[in-house]
């Protein structure tokens, strides 16, 4: 193999290391890698070098493939390059059968700010879309392979994931990454950390409080089936459709003088019953309808892993018939375990993990972080996490002061071993600011309530971790558990 090429893109410092002894190291590390589990696709072609997105032009080297999985991926290598790599978890997860081409480039442009710091980049747009936490992770993790088969091994390796993102990110450092590498941290930003088993609870009761109110989806003319489906199978309706229907019922879109008395009631109702956001009320019906449809037909076989049973909906204008009305399921035992195992984390963490996330996230709920804080004590591994908080009241993006203060935070932590606090990040985050002009908005003091204060528990639902390490060594030796690649 000619890696003449491959080698001049690389820093002068880098380059000393690989020759010849650091190169052939670096390649046996490559092959023992690919023999880890599940084994990680090559790509079918090497990373071929692309336009890269507007906020990195002119900053970076970048290069795109499709791997033998069929995930499409993108890579990036500053032009003064510090030798650490950042590996990105998409959230979502995006829908539809294929893997999206355009989806790792756009996170590349989104979260620009890691090359602005100096590091490498690489992304997968993962497989195909639909639900699949561990589909995910080795996808993220193929692409650290295919990035180290080209570039060679990084100084360091550090994982981010915002959103569901976080929830793959997680599972990759549970997954992949033990005391000796392959990754030396990780960056968990607004992240779905209660899993796949609990986190989706509250839409679960939108979903059954919505019909109770709206009795639109479905329409009493219409086929019927149980809600924990989300929609049937066979269901024509979009996202349009469907925000057509929760304007017909509650009239979120209109000025609160343009709603009837019983749209602002409904509205009112269902809000104070599921603590969801107005703001985010569309977004989360969506998450519901759809999402809930590829996990139970698409990945679940058809199968219900969600339970409302003994759940005490409050804070409607008639609770008493709203709990005797709203429909009532139990979770299929293996359907749940299948999601349990998928996407729940048992805490068996072994190298730093930093988290940020906004106080008023409206989609993440911030007491998602005193999930993982459970997790992590509840498995005795609490000391790899520091959680920081900020006053922001967004789920899609944080300040990138904020960003790069977190990333030099997480590498400060693994490279001098001195744990950092929340004080102590929200001190240095200054010095970005100069540069980004984004703002600092940490709350080093705030501590999130627990999960159940803000989401119905299910009996068994308050002890954390949710899958235990006993648990999820047990369901691996069961053929076919889980959600399929």
């Amino acid at each position: 193999m000619d890696t003449s090429g491959k080698l001049s893109r690389l820093p002068r410092w880098f380059r000393s290391r690989l020759r010849p002894a650091g190169l052939a190291v670096c390649l046996l590390g490559v092959v023992v890698g690919t023999l880890g589990r599940p084994p990680a696709a090559q790509a079918a072609a090497p990373p071929t070098p692309v336009d890269c997105p507007a906020n990195v032009a002119g900053k970076a080297r970048c290069y795109g493939g499709q791997d033998d999985n069929g995930a499409y991926y993108t890579i990036a290598v500053p032009n003064r390059w510090n030798g650490s790599l950042v590996v990105h978890a998409h959230g979502g997860p995006d829908l539809g059968d294929s893997s999206d081409p355009e989806r790792s480039t756009g996170d590349l442009d989104r979260w620009s700010v890691m090359v602005d710091e100096g590091y490498a980049w690489a992304g997968s747009s993962y497989r195909r879309g639909g639900y699949g936490t561990r589909m995910a992770a080795a996808d993220t993790e193929n692409v650290r392979r295919l990035f180290v088969a080209e570039f060679g091994k990084p100084r360091r390796t550090y994982v981010h994931g915002q959103s569901w993102g976080g929830n793959v990110a997680a599972k990759v450092v549970e997954t992949y990454a033990g005391k000796h590498g392959p990754y030396d941290g990780a960056l968990l930003t607004n992240g779905v950390l209660g899993g796949g088993s609990r986190g989706y609870d509250y839409r679960v009761d939108l979903r059954v409080v919505y019909q109770y109110y709206c009795q639109n989806h479905p329409r009493p003319t219409e086929p019927q089936y149980p809600l924990w489906e989300g929609l049937r199978v066979d269901s024509t309706m979009t996202s349009a459709g469907l925000g057509a229907r929760l304007a017909e019922c509650t009239g979120f879109d209109s000025a609160p003088a343009d709603r009837t008395a019983l749209q602002q009631r409904n509205l009112d109702d269902i809000l104070a019953v599921t603590g969801i956001p107005e703001r985010t009320l569309e977004s989360h019906l969506r998450f519901a309808t759809f999402t809930f449809r590829d996990i139970v037909h698409q990945r679940l076989g058809g199968r219900n892993p969600f339970d409302n049973r003994g759940v005490w909906y409050t804070g409607s204008h008639d609770d008493r018939a709203l709990n005797a009305g709203v429909e009532r399921f139990a979770a299929d035992p293996t359907a749940r375990r299948d999601l349990s195992y998928d996407s729940d984390l048992t805490g068996r963490v072994a190298i730093p993990v930093l988290t940020l996330h906004a106080i008023d996230d409206p989609t993440a709920f911030v007491e998602h972080e005193a999930a993982y804080r459970a997790t992590l004590q509840g498995s005795h591994r609490d000391e790899h996490l520091v959680q920081t908080f900020t006053t922001e009241t967004e789920h899609s993006e944080l300040s990138n002061a904020e960003y790069a203060n977190s990333i030099a935070a997480l590498d400060g932590w693994v490279r001098t071993g001195r744990k950092p606090t929340a004080r102590s990040i929200a001190a240095s985050c200054a010095a970005f600011d100069a540069r980004y002009r984004t703002g600092c908005f940490y709350a080093p003091d705030f501590r999130p309530r627990s999960y159940a204060s803000r989401v119905n528990s299910r009996p068994g639902g308050r002890d954390w971790p949710a899958m235990t390490v006993g648990q999820e060594r047990a369901w691996s030796r069961i053929d076919g558990v889980g959600i399929a690649f």
